[in-house]
């Protein structure tokens, strides 16, 4: 019986451990992002114990977590070091979150924005080659959803079905890395919607462009494919520039 109530006090305690631990993380996550916590500080453990009021083993669950993202390491007679930005595993889908709420923000854009520009081109072209017939059909009514919902100015339904609209074209590639890329995708959309960093009503070229690409892979014509999905690269390239600029960012 004592048993037995042990282990139901231990699941009971599992949730309230892992709410602390979420807490935890995302709070160091966000300032060693944001540069409140600099390359080379040291974090003590029973420091950070009393400072969350969280057990050691919360603690040494978090570190461990921030270590297999490159943001700390553990040297000998130093101690637990925050590790300089070019450690940090950038791909990483709660790292980017984090970087997108600091003031690296535009930074974190623009290089997203750069990966999906020499990437996104190339898989829309190998999706015309390789997708399933319902596949694309799918595609091209999803085309015609977010269609819809930009001229309605649905801004929660067109950021939905855009995300949606780009993970199809990356899985539809067929290539294993491109799909893995998806979730980066949906961060900085999500990101540039959440932070006021895109048009409230999608332009109607970029609507159309959607569209172009759509139905180029289900006609499979891989170089209209990939050419109207450049254009709407430059296109996320164009509405940020002046973003950029304001933030003293330089342009590409």
């Amino acid at each position: 019986m004592e048993r037995y109530s042990s282990r139901g006090a231990a699941a009971q305690n599992a949730p309230a451990e892992a709410g602390l631990h979420a807490r935890v993380l995302e709070d160091l996550g966000t300032a060693i992002c944001g540069g409140e916590l600099a390359p080379g500080a040291i974090l003590n453990i029973d420091e950070l114990v009393e400072r969350y009021a969280v057990s050691r083993s919360v603690v040494r669950e978090v570190l461990r977590v921030l270590a297999s993202m490159g943001f700390i390491e553990t040297r000998r007679r130093v101690g637990v070091m925050i590790r300089t930005p070019d450690a940090w595993n950038v791909f990483d889908p709660q790292v980017i979150r984090w970087r997108l709420a600091s003031a690296g923000r535009i930074a974190q854009i623009r290089s997203i924005t750069e990966l999906r520009t020499a990437v996104e081109p190339h898989a829309a072209w190998l999706a015309a080659a390789r997708v399933g017939h319902d596949e694309a059909s799918e595609l091209v009514g999803l085309a015609a959803k977010m269609w819809a919902a930009g001229k309605a100015g649905d801004e929660e339904r067109f950021l939905r079905l855009d995300i949606e609209f780009h993970r199809r074209v990356l899985a539809a590639s067929g290539n294993e890395m491109f799909v893995k890329l998806q979730d980066l995708v949906a961060e900085v959309l999500s990101g540039r919607h959440h932070y006021h960093l895109m048009p409230h009503h999608p332009h109607e070229q970029a609507l159309q462009l959607h569209a172009d690409v759509a139905q180029a892979i289900q006609r499979r014509d891989g170089d209209r494919a990939r050419s109207a999905m450049v254009q709407i690269m430059e296109q996320a390239f164009d509405e940020m520039t002046a973003i950029w600029e304001q933030a003293g960012t330089p342009a590409p």
